[in-house]
């Protein structure tokens, strides 16, 4: 093995390589520079699309492995399981680099959950951490609330063929669940979650969970001056306003339209309001015909995918976040990011943002096909602006207590000891 009894040599698996677009990527790296700085070494293998990323680069003090890997899409229930192209070349990296603990994150596209069972074989330590309902889900999982009939209150996620035939179609392969249940069980020491709530949806699919680690952030070091913050307002014709905002991957389930429903309630009151949506352009645009329809189009600002100092402009000029998902929203790391400008929230009440954002605390939990009673969340904090002020100061308070890179690098070393003494015994030959 590669470590002795005060260090380790930590691998990360993860599909998506690049810090800029994806929270919990970022959050990956700063995970890892918080395990050099305790004397710990660490490296990543990844994947790209583009044959000439491959090899070794450096990304934010991190040796990164990129490995070429792009398939049609529909083929994913497949080629998760066992992506053949991929494998051969891991395992020179686990063979060459001889890690204490393999750590994986998101595998399910291109590394594939084969990739767990080489790093069972070199002799690591084995931590999966889902951030995801993708061990037992195609997609994003929305089919547990039971709809209207129900009052979306139902919590049935345990995935079967009557729902997910339907919803997959041809995609969907018979045996894909089981064959996936089979390598976790045979080759993870820890299983760990985000969120408890994500815990009890994986635990209903027959998958052994060992912990919640909930997800972090690295405070930032400074943050937008006044004058930067006024000049990302005056770029985006926010001068003056009140600002909603919704952020990450803009998709069907994260709630836009029914925004789009919000917005039009809460215009009458409030016509000065504007939404930032914080994503790429073109994402926006297949929204566009349901917000002229709702009336609401002028209202939507579009700065385009942002990163670095202008997306924390963004989030400075913000007054008001949401994170509206109609899907199971496993964690919603840009509660996190709002908390940290001292933004209040107000979150949906699918999946594992309750407790992140506590109702009534650092914002409100709502159920966002209650167009109305979600929308009158967001108008309170709106009329209201020392609300605003106490719930945002709660949220940053909440942020430093518990939802640290420290914190997490903390528990993720408690699991990865565990990881490594089952690896040893494994070497021993104990059972």
């Amino acid at each position: 093995m590669g470590g002795t009894a005060g260090d380790m040599r930590i691998l990360f698996l993860i599909d998506l390589w690049d810090p800029r677009i994806g929270s919990s990527i970022r959050q990956m790296y700063q995970h890892a520079e918080s395990l050099r700085a305790l004397g710990h070494e660490t490296a990543i293998v990844s994947t790209s699309t583009d044959p000439g990323e491959v090899g070794w680069r450096e990304v934010e003090g991190t040796q990164v492995f990129l490995i070429h890997s792009d398939y049609p899409a529909r083929l994913r229930a497949w080629v998760s399981l066992n992506n053949r192209s991929v494998i051969g070349e891991l395992r020179t990296v686990l063979e060459d680099w001889k890690p204490d603990v393999v750590h994986s994150h998101l595998i399910h596209m291109h590394l594939s959950y084969e990739a767990l069972r080489e790093a069972r074989r070199a002799g690591a330590g084995v931590v999966f951490t889902a951030h995801d309902s993708m061990t037992f889900c195609y997609q994003k999982l929305d089919c547990f609330h039971g709809g209207e009939e129900h009052g979306w209150e139902r919590r049935d996620y345990k995935a079967h063929w009557s729902k997910c035939i339907p919803c997959q179609r041809l995609r969907y392969r018979p045996g894909r669940n089981k064959a996936i249940r089979e390598v976790l069980a045979e080759t993870v020491d820890r299983f760990t979650v985000v969120t408890d709530e994500q815990a009890v949806a994986i635990r209903a699919n027959d998958i052994r969970v060992d912990r919640t680690v909930n997800n972090a952030i690295r405070l930032q070091a400074k943050i937008p001056s006044d004058e930067q913050v006024a000049a990302f307002r005056a770029r985006h014709g926010l001068e003056g306003k009140l600002t909603v905002a919704i952020g990450g991957r803009l998709h069907e389930l994260k709630g836009v339209r029914q925004v789009f429903e919000m917005l039009a309630i809460l215009r009458a009151e409030f016509p000065e309001l504007r939404m930032l949506a914080l994503g790429k352009e073109e994402a926006y645009a297949g929204f566009e015909p349901f917000a002229r329809e709702a009336g609401i189009d002028d209202l939507v600002v579009t700065p385009g995918w942002l990163d670095g100092d202008e997306l924390h402009c963004a989030m400075a000029a913000t007054d008001v976040m949401l994170t509206p998902s109609t899907c199971f929203e496993t964690f919603g790391m840009m509660n996190l990011e709002a908390m940290e400008f001292r933004r209040p929230v107000v979150a949906t009440s699918f999946g594992g943002c309750p407790e992140v954002v506590r109702d009534e605390v650092n914002g409100f939990v709502a159920n966002p096909y209650d167009v109305a009673a979600f929308a009158e969340r967001i108008a309170r904090l709106l009329r209201d602006p020392g609300l605003r002020g106490e719930m945002g100061e709660a949220g940053y308070q909440l942020l430093k207590e518990h939802f640290t890179i420290d914190r997490l690098t903390t528990e993720f070393m408690e699991e990865y000891e565990l990881a490594r003494e089952s690896a040893r015994a494994r070497a021993a030959g104990v059972k």
